[in-house]
């Protein structure tokens, strides 16, 4: 594994914070490069060395909540509460208010969209991993099915498709990945 170069993380924090403290103001739609790197306090040709465009970026600065939702959905252990969500899941989806408009513009309906791709993947990923490690059966249906569901239904409430309050939907969609994980 190659260490990261400090100074290049140490700007890509930089951008990253421009970037949500710009989103906190206005739409990702109508955040500029002009503004962000000003903010940030780094030229332009600096954005484009870290970055290939501002969705990029978005990207890599909510990379923290698709962390933040795989950890939420394993933070149990034993047999799991079919009822009700772990604490750590209930905490993601209520601490989901302060950039809601930016998830939006990155995570489509559905699932989809370049934020959905990443929580897909992500999720897919760990919960492949640990099925197999517990010799669950068919743990790559699963998983597919685990990663879909929570990103379909995570995006569909941050868009309105959905009601309940974060309380409610942390709590309904833990139901259904536990109904998942028990269907094989």
């Amino acid at each position: 594994m190659t260490r990261e170069d400090p100074r290049a993380a140490r700007t890509r924090e930089r951008l990253r914070r421009a970037l949500l403290a710009e989103c906190a103001e206005r739409p990702l739609e109508e955040v500029g490069v002009a503004a962000l790197v000003r903010r940030a306090g780094v030229g332009r040709a600096t954005f484009y060395v870290h970055y290939a465009d501002l969705e990029a970026l978005a990207v890599d600065a909510c990379a923290d909540v698709v962390r933040e939702a795989v950890d939420a959905l394993h933070a149990w252990r034993g047999r799991p509460d079919p009822v009700s969500a772990p604490p750590a899941l209930l905490s993601f989806f209520t601490g989901l208010a302060p950039h809601t408009g930016l998830y939006r513009a990155l995570l489509s309906p559905g699932g989809g969209g370049p934020l959905g791709h990443v929580l897909h993947r992500d999720l897919r990923a760990r919960s492949l991993t640990e099925r197999t490690l517990a010799g669950a059966p068919d743990a790559a249906l699963v998983a597919s099915a685990v990663a879909a569901t929570f990103a379909g239904v995570l995006a569909d409430w941050l868009h309105g498709l959905l009601e309940g309050t974060p309380e409610e939907v942390a709590h309904q969609v833990w139901q259904l990945l536990v109904t998942l994980h028990m269907s094989r």
